[in-house]
């Protein structure tokens, strides 16, 4: 079982790179469907991502149909939008031969109207105000919902504690 971000035409590096951080630190592999709008050599998307792009493994995909060509058998996808009607914490990401790859659209547009039409069910949602928002930040959404398939999944191999050299608790 693997959990995958998977980011539909990114435009803004910084979200890029706060997420790239976030796959670094929960062993979340991204996926990056072209066109991106920035360089990946962007020193914005570096800054947010600091010296963790080493520690995190990125998959470039020419277009969104080249993505869901490698989804195999025991994936399931997941399709992150404020349109759908099934809360996050509704779905159950714990089967151990199944990878959960977490879909967010472009962040001015979303995903294309007819792909989301067609890919209904498989569409969640963080239930927000949205009488006050139009979304959540892209890159905040991203760490929500893997955080919530990692909490279901037992957060495998992360530390839940860590003792540090200047640990301010001990």
């Amino acid at each position: 079982m693997a959990n995958h971000i998977v980011l539909f035409e990114p435009l803004m590096p910084a979200n890029t790179g706060n997420i790239a951080r976030t796959c670094a630190g929960t062993n979340t592999e991204l996926h990056l469907i072209e066109p991106l709008g920035f360089s990946t050599d962007d020193k914005y998307l570096k800054r947010a991502g600091l010296d963790y792009w080493d520690k995190v493994k990125i998959t470039y995909h020419a277009n969104l149909p080249a993505f869901l060509e490698i989804l195999g058998a025991d994936a399931k996808l997941h399709v992150v939008s404020k349109f759908a009607n099934l809360a996050y914490t509704e779905v159950d990401y714990t089967d151990p031969k199944t990878d959960h790859y977490f879909l967010f659209g472009k962040e001015t547009t979303g995903l294309p109207e007819n792909f989301m039409r067609q890919n209904e069910e498989k569409c969640i949602r963080i239930p927000q105000n949205d009488e006050h928002i139009r979304a959540l930040n892209l890159s905040n959404t991203a760490a929500i919902v893997v955080y919530e398939a990692l909490r279901q999944q037992g957060f495998p191999k992360l530390d839940k504690t860590h003792t540090y050299e200047n640990d301010k608790l001990k």
